[in-house]
C-alpha cells in the first residue's frame, strides 16, 4: 500500500511573508440543495457547522465547510477522517438529489503568514483583501489557475488549488512574496 503525500511534501519560503504548502488536508465537496434541511443536517453532522451562506466558510476546528457555488460546498476535515466523512455523508444525503466526492489527492492546501500575507495574493488574484472579510471565502484565480482563498487567521491566509498545478501556485507565491517586493 502507498503512503499518502502531499503535493509538495510541505515545501516553504520565507520572504516579507511566509508562504507554505499545507500538507495533507482532508477534502470532499458536496453539490446538492444547500438550501434543503437534510443538506444542513449532514453537514452538521459531518463538520458541527450549519451551511455558510454565499461566499462563506464556517470553521469548527480543523473542521469546516465553504460556499463554492450555488449548489457546492468545500468540506474540510483532517485527512485520514476524508473517506469517512464523504460516506457519512453519502448515507446521510441519500433519497436526496446530491453527489459526495472525496477530493483530498486532488486538491492543494496553501498558508501565507505574516502581517503582509494578504500583498503577496494582491499580485495574483483580482480580490480586494481589504475588504475580505473573516469568513469569506472568494473563488478566483491566482495569475491562471482556479483558486478559493479566506482569511484563516488575522495574519493568515489560505489557498486551495488543483493539486495538479501545485507546484505552479508555490512558484508564483514564492516570487511574489520575495523581500522587496511588498506593495508601497
Amino acid at each position: 500500500m502507498s503512503r499518502a503525500v502531499s503535493a509538495l511534501q510541505g515545501v516553504s519560503h520565507k520572504g516579507f511573508a511566509d508562504v507554505a504548502e499545507a500538507g495533507l488536508q482532508g477534502m470532499v465537496t458536496v453539490r446538492g440543495d444547500l438550501s434543503s434541511a437534510a443538506m444542513n443536517a449532514a453537514v452538521k453532522a459531518a463538520v458541527g457547522v450549519d451551511v455558510p451562506g454565499q461566499r462563506r466558510i464556517a470553521m469548527n476546528g480543523a473542521k469546516g465547510a465553504g460556499w463554492m457555488s450555488p449548489d457546492e460546498l468545500l468540506i474540510l476535515v483532517p485527512y485520514a477522517e476524508a473517506p469517512a466523512t464523504a460516506a457519512a455523508l453519502t448515507e446521510a444525503l441519500k433519497g436526496e438529489h446530491a453527489l459526495v466526492a472525496e477530493v483530498s489527492d486532488a486538491r492543494a492546501m496553501f498558508r501565507l503568514r505574516g502581517a503582509k500575507a494578504d500583498q503577496v495574493l494582491m499580485k495574483l488574484c483580482p480580490v480586494d483583501f481589504g475588504t475580505l472579510g473573516a469568513d469569506e471565502l472568494r473563488r478566483t484565480r491566482a495569475a491562471q489557475v482556479a483558486a478559493a482563498v479566506w482569511r484563516s487567521a488575522p495574519d493568515e491566509l489560505t489557498l486551495v488549488s488543483f493539486r495538479s498545478v501545485a507546484a505552479y501556485v508555490m512558484g508564483l507565491l514564492e516570487v511574489s512574496s520575495r523581500a522587496g517586493s511588498e506593495i508601497a
